[in-house]
């Protein structure tokens, strides 16, 4: 079966609001989950510290530039995952809106790519990355 990953994306506005009722959501979240094993979908969940905590590296330039914190201009951040096994599309969708969450959240649903799908060379891609650390790209 396919994967999707349910990414829940928040506001600063949604996630004080997660905040406010960490302790309900957190029971809600796991109960849910504990739905999601029942169903046998479940494969991984995790959530995001405080997005102020991380660094963003930039490779826009020649070299590339650490800052701390998130980009400036994002209204919205990806605060953590639910990983599916699912049969469709529709049925990761279906446990998406499922999701314990709060006025304001959303949840992104994303198909994540197989084995199957990536690049058979692998000796060719092993070659291209070690072409590309000369450039501080992979």
């Amino acid at each position: 079966m396919p994967k999707y990953m349910l990414i829940m994306r928040g506001t600063d506005e949604s996630n004080a609001a997660i905040r406010a009722g960490f302790e309900e959501l957190a029971a809600t979240t796991y109960h849910y989950i504990e739905e999601l094993v029942k169903a046998g979908v479940f494969v991984a969940a995790e959530g995001l510290d405080d997005a102020g905590q991380g660094v963003v590296v930039d490779f826009s330039g020649e070299t590339p530039v650490v800052t701390d914190g998130p980009y400036g201009e994002t209204k919205e951040l990806f605060g953590g995952y639910f990983l599916l096994d699912v049969a469709s599309k529709q049925e990761a969708v279906e446990w998406a809106k499922r999701v314990p969450s709060v006025t304001g959240s959303k949840i992104e649903v994303r198909r994540v790519a197989g084995d199957d799908e990536m690049p058979q060379d692998n000796q060719g891609s092993v070659e291209e990355r070690a072409g590309s650390e000369s450039t501080g790209r992979i």
